[in-house]
């Protein structure tokens, strides 16, 4: 019996999350992010992460989630702390920057600087973010898979 030859995941296109009302949750999340959005309907929004996007999804219904979360890569972890300090949004107990929208969505932010995760540069361009640049725990992280930073 021969193994079938198996897809390699390769990333993200997007994350969903169910939210209650879209409205609202473009008000929430404008609070905290500064963003374009790609298109909106009464049931649906797309929130423009470059070459990614965020679904929001009128419809949440279970509870709020616990460990369960995707972690969101901004250029300025530290001014979304302020931000979400200054909505009087509550920061979840740990040692990363993570909270819940009002719908139960367990978000934890994470700094480009300091992740493997890398947007190419042309993307960078065209999202006017060339500044962004990874510390040497990230450089090293990514040179040790052969994915050095140039």
């Amino acid at each position: 019996m021969s193994e079938t030859a198996k897809a390699r995941a390769v990333g993200f296109n997007h994350v969903a999350l169910e939210v209650g009302d879209i409205e609202a949750a473009l008000a929430f999340y404008r609070r905290l992010f500064a963003f374009t959005l790609r298109s909106k309907s009464d049931t649906m929004a797309f929130i423009d992460l470059g070459d990614q996007f965020i679904a929001l999804q009128k419809g949440r219904r279970q509870p709020a989630d616990d460990g369960r979360h995707f972690g969101l890569v901004v250029d300025d972890k530290e001014a979304v702390r302020g931000a979400l300090i200054e909505a009087g949004v509550p920061l979840l107990d740990g040692r990363f920057l993570d909270f819940r929208d009002p719908w139960g969505n367990r978000i934890e932010i994470v700094g480009y600087d300091n992740i493997q995760f890398t947007k190419a540069p042309n993307v960078l361009r065209g999202m006017g973010l060339t500044h962004l640049a990874k510390n040497a725990n990230a450089r090293q992280e990514l040179a040790d898979k052969g994915m050095a930073v140039e």
